[in-house]
């Protein structure tokens, strides 16, 4: 358990993520609305935090299908910003929110300090090299993902959008 904070770090660090489109993974797309759905009515009250990583919801727009998503993630927040990693679980590509993201970086999050209107950027490596140390402090299972896989877990830097 030395890459964990606790038991929701243990299990993400012990067992691979499930493979894009088979059985387990529909399971977990629907635990992970039913997860959306329980954050938004308790304002981040019930399900805000795994292990004591603070989580938010990303809203996101598909990059092909422009359908609205919504994906809950653990993130640093880093004065008015927030950052996250696009690392799902170690997989070999980027999760599906990196690509739409990259496509409409303009955005919304909720947090338990409620929905405010982001525009998202890829860090640079220095950017995200100055603050790996913060996000292996906050989530130290991200240091487990990066053995399963050969690529870079890319890191967006959410800023608010001024309106």
């Amino acid at each position: 358990m030395s890459n964990t904070k606790g038991l929701w770090g243990w299990l993400t660090a012990t067992f691979p993520p499930p493979k894009p489109g088979g059985f387990a993974w529909r399971i977990e797309n629907a635990v992970t609305a039913v997860h959306v759905w329980i954050f938004r009515r308790t304002g981040g009250r019930i399900l805000g935090s795994f292990d004591g990583a603070p989580l938010l919801v990303l809203h996101h727009v598909g990059a092909k299908t422009g359908a609205a998503r919504q994906t809950p993630m653990i993130y640093l927040p880093d004065g008015d910003r927030a950052v996250v990693v696009a690392s799902i679980g170690g997989n070999p590509r980027n999760p599906g929110w990196y690509h739409n993201l990259k496509a409409n970086p303009e955005t919304y999050i909720e947090t338990s300090r409620g929905r405010r209107a982001v525009r998202a950027h890829l860090a640079s490596d220095d950017e995200a090299a100055a603050l790996w140390p913060r996000l292996l402090e906050i989530w130290p299972a991200w240091e487990t993902y990066m053995t399963r896989t050969t690529r870079k877990f890319p890191v967006f830097i959410l800023e608010p959008r001024r309106s």
